[in-house]
């Protein structure tokens, strides 16, 4: 009942709730200068009132650090404001100018530079596209050097509300800006860990600065599951912010519930990791670097003393060329019992299951799942990772650091560029250097559960392979099909795809030692997998269990892309490719992809183990 009053109080909304500009002060620090409509209906379009829900607003907005660079973007979420709302998506834009260089300087601009993000508040998931929107209006409201002058706020909150009302979250407007070929050349076969340590529903945290990296790397990550940017993402912010100083005990009153001032400069300055340490009642941490280098820290991912992708270590980090001859070699010895696989969906007996409603409008269409109250698709995707106090915050403030330690969050994926939260290492399970390409786990088990297999590392290098080949005849300006971005996200959903099915079938346990026995049995007591599994979705009839470098399984993956492609066409229409063009890309694609099914791929090219004990710097 409660997802129904939600659904219709959504159809009130507009797509985009506020227009929002975050300022500095020199002694209030932080602080909302502007916002249309006001973010409390009864006060000015200036008052500096801030929903109780919302106080962290002007820190995420406007982040910290942000005076190292000229400008910046981030990727925000917000708690929704009702129990009728969502997760509210904001997407900043910040920008410097000099003090001297306005035409209307103020009395209270005393610093050489001022200070500004000027942000949207949005209901709809399109972080690139509003992004992009909103960087022009930012450089144009800068250009006036009045910051009095908001008419062209006014007319950005029409325009956006105007152009995005009625639009579906499909297509490429979706993952505008987000690049998996980037992040598989970057992090190369590690994504495929950072893929599965989410679907454990694990802590993690990544970091690096600019927040613009931070933000774009974590959201192309997410960008893998199907579905789950467009509408995983719904209940992702359900939190309660801390309590403000005059809420604690010994106090002296509480403020009111609905509104909050912006908190003064004191929770705005940076304070030291042992005053955060003291904070949580907890011993503080060694300083940054203490137990790191040349036989150092043992919990960063380097390279193993053996190469066997099956042993219990993590061994990760490398891959012998001898282990894909020998899979390739005992893939061949086993193709005919391979053959004989039946290709029928089967569920455990025992299980109670609800049966799925089937969506309306074709295999696109979405309908909202009976279990988990989020839109799904024909396959009860996107998982619900992200629900029940698992959280995505692509990018938080250090007042918001207390949640890493909250009783009540059971998981995040989380960006930060604070060296705080990285030193505060025990409150995350894994923690993500994007400069360094590493990916840091204390946990023994955890690395153990993460030890790809070789299918999965034939898998990770079968992408590589693709991604790094030089095909100036399939790309176009970056979108082709084959190597390319769609084409990636296209590879990970038949891994999730055939990774659910293998769960399904009668000779589950032997299926899913292709991904390894001890993660699928860790994943199937998460609660994104138990509540996918309680539904039956009938659409799942139609994917082959089985690991997807099954080349008996070929000609359903062929027909699966060639359904893409579809898309590639209009694609290239839209930049300029002709039709014939784009077809002879998706059959040359096709082509390729089943001569490689039958061909092993190359070694996945490994850095050096002395990248492993890269020392990080004060």
């Amino acid at each position: 009942m409660e997802t129904r009053t939600r659904g219709r109080e959504d159809v009130k909304l507009p797509p985009v709730l506020h227009i929002v500009v975050v300022g500095f002060h020199h002694k209030k620090g932080c602080q909302v200068e502007f916002s249309y409509p006001p973010l409390l209906p009864d006060e000015s379009h200036d008052s500096g009132g801030l929903p109780e829900q919302w106080r962290y607003l002007p820190f995420l907005a406007l982040p910290d650090g942000a005076h190292n660079y000229q400008e910046d973007t981030v990727y925000f979420h917000l708690p929704p404001l009702s129990a009728e709302m969502k997760c509210v998506y904001g997407v900043s834009c910040y920008r410097q100018i000099e003090a001297k260089a306005l035409k209307v300087r103020l009395a209270d601009v005393t610093r050489e530079t001022v200070q500004k993000s000027v942000c949207v508040l949005s209901r709809v998931p399109l972080y690139g596209l509003l992004q992009a929107k909103l960087q022009l209006i930012t450089h144009a409201y800068f250009e006036e050097k009045d910051f009095s002058q908001i008419d062209i706020l006014k007319e950005l909150y029409e325009h956006m509300n105007g152009s995005l009302r009625g639009s579906t979250l499909e297509g490429s407007q979706v993952y505008l800006g987000l690049s998996p070929r980037d992040l598989i050349l970057h992090f190369r076969h590690k994504v495929l860990i950072l893929f599965k340590l989410i679907l454990l529903e694990k802590k993690v945290l990544f970091y690096v600065s600019p927040v613009n990296r931070l933000v774009g790397a974590l959201m192309t990550v997410l960008s893998l599951f199907p579905g789950m940017i467009e509408h995983g993402l719904a209940d992702s912010s359900h939190y309660r912010p801390k309590s403000s100083l005059s809420e604690e005990p010994g106090g002296g009153g509480a403020e009111p519930a609905a509104a909050v001032t912006t908190p003064s400069i004191e929770e705005f300055v940076s304070v030291s990791a042992t005053d955060i340490a003291e904070l949580v009642g907890e011993e503080p941490p060694p300083p940054t670097g203490e137990g790191e280098g040349e036989g150092g820290d043992s919990h960063l991912l380097k390279p193993p003393s053996r190469p066997s992708p099956d042993s219990s270590e993590s061994d990760w980090e490398t891959l012998d060329p001898s282990v894909l001859e020998e899979a390739a070699a005992a893939a061949a010895a086993g193709g005919e019992k391979g053959a004989e696989h039946p290709e029928t969906f089967d569920p455990e007996p025992g299980i109670p299951i609800t049966s799925q409603p089937q969506a309306v409008g074709g295999q696109g269409g979405v309908v909202q799942g009976l279990v988990s109250g989020l839109e799904e698709d024909r396959y009860g995707l996107p998982l619900p990772v992200f629900t029940k106090g698992y959280l995505c915050l692509p990018y938080m403030a250090l007042q918001q650091h207390h949640l890493l330690s909250d009783v009540t969050v059971r998981g995040f994926v989380a960006g930060a560029t604070n060296i705080l939260f990285r030193q505060q290492r025990h409150l995350s399970d894994a923690i993500v250097d994007v400069e360094e390409a590493r990916i840091q786990i204390q946990d023994p088990e955890l690395r153990r559960l993460l030890a790809l297999t070789t299918a999965d590392l034939r898998f990770a290098d079968y992408l590589l392979k693709h991604v790094t080949e030089n095909r100036e005849d399939v790309f176009l300006d970056g979108t082709g099909w084959e190597g390319g971005d769609e084409w990636i996200r296209a590879q990970f959903t038949l891994y999730l795809h055939t990774l659910l099915s293998s769960t399904l079938h009668q000779d589950s346990e032997r299926l899913l030692a292709d991904y390894g026995a001890p993660f699928t049995a860790a994943w199937k007591i998460t609660h994104n997998y138990r509540v996918w599994q309680s539904n039956r979705h009938q659409a799942m009839t139609e994917i082959t269990p089985g690991s997807v470098q099954n080349s008996e399984r070929g000609k359903k993956i062929g027909n699966a892309m060639m359904s893409t492609s579809r898309n590639v066409v209009q694609t290239g229409k839209a930049v300029g490719q002709s039709v014939g063009g784009a077809l002879t890309s998706a059959k040359s694609a096709m082509s390729s992809w089943f001569s490689t099914l039958a061909t092993p791929p190359v070694a996945v090219v490994m850095p050096s183990p002395e990248e492993g004990h890269h020392q990080e710097e004060q």
